[in-house]
């Protein structure tokens, strides 16, 4: 029952994988598949419940007898418990987008044509403006979208249109802006980062076009958001907005400091979220999962659970 309410449920037994038959979203459970399979040879036998939603599972504050660990991509840290994973958006299953009809895409092939961009993109030839363009996933955005229409000098903030669009009120009165590919983000000094329903899928991808990428406080995470610090990778923004302008007039007037970061934060995520980083993270992550947190052993798979190859 643990595993139909709050996530998926998987087996690995004798170096083979096994999963409930049915997976909400299938390519979600694919992009997750994919890494425990390349490392399965080097794994023990377990049980695993894998959440696949976009939302976390396991409440801090919960009974004792709710505390079943659960494995999930991102969480509010004040409020949930669920161990963190490498989400499945580096394989497969990514949002889906009108130039993205499948979803955004491998991480590794999405890597390479950044790393393209940028370097075609020095600094100095970069729009001197902070850019937003998204859907209405959560109305924290708002106050951007509301300061690109008072500050067009200082910032370009529109939203797009997702599958909720029913109306213009649904943009804040305007019409939904068009979607812009990530390799057109790098055109700008500055790119925002604002969580939606949970954690924002855009955060890795925007550090590769070595711009300032000016972080809102939230206290939703992935599993490496602990490793980028202030000021060295990125900028902090305060959750109410209240200091965008003053941060971005400061920026513009230090731009030397602004560069730096901007090559940290790009030289970070460039040097240290590859395809073989995500694949370790994951064998330390389920060995550690298997020797610390869960003492049981599966010997013979369940039997209704199905194998994936």
């Amino acid at each position: 029952m643990i595993a139909d309410n709050r996530g998926v449920h998987y087996q690995i037994v004798g170096k083979r994988l096994y999963r409930q038959s049915n997976c909400m979203f299938p390519s979600r459970c694919q992009g997750i598949e994919h890494f425990i399979l390349e490392i399965i040879d080097k794994l023990p036998n377990m049980d695993l419940i894998i959440n696949v939603r976009d939302y976390p599972q396991v409440g801090r504050y919960f009974s004792n007898d709710q505390q079943f660990p659960i494995l999930s991509f991102s969480k509010e840290v004040t409020s949930y418990a669920d161990i963190i994973y490498p989400a499945w958006t580096f394989w497969s299953g990514g949002p889906a987008l009108d130039i993205y009809p499948n979803g955004i895409g491998r991480w590794d092939l999405i890597r390479e044509k950044l790393l393209k961009t940028q370097s075609k993109l020095p600094w100095t030839k970069k729009k001197n403006i902070a850019f937003f363009r998204g859907s209405r996933t959560s109305s924290q955005r708002d106050p951007i979208v509301m300061l690109g229409r008072s500050r067009p000098d200082l910032v370009d903030a529109k939203y797009t249109k997702n599958q909720a669009w029913k109306s213009k009120a649904d943009t804040l009165g305007d019409e939904p802006a068009k979607t812009v590919s990530f390799e057109d983000h790098c055109e700008y000094k500055y790119l925002f980062n604002v969580h939606g329903v949970a954690a924002s899928f855009r955060y890795k991808h925007l550090f590769l076009c070595r711009s300032v990428v000016l972080n809102v406080e939230s206290d939703w995470i992935e599993f490496f958001y602990p490793y980028l610090k202030p000021w060295i990778h990125y900028v902090p923004i305060d959750k109410n907005f209240d200091n965008v302008v003053e941060v971005l007039e400061f920026l513009n007037d230090n731009q030397l400091l602004a560069s730096r970061i901007a090559k940290r934060g790009f030289e970070f995520i460039r040097d240290h979220l590859t395809m073989n980083t995500i694949r370790c993270y994951w064998q330390n992550l389920l060995t550690l999962y298997s020797d610390r947190i869960i003492s049981y052993r599966p010997m013979k798979p369940d039997p209704n659970l199905i194998e994936i190859y």
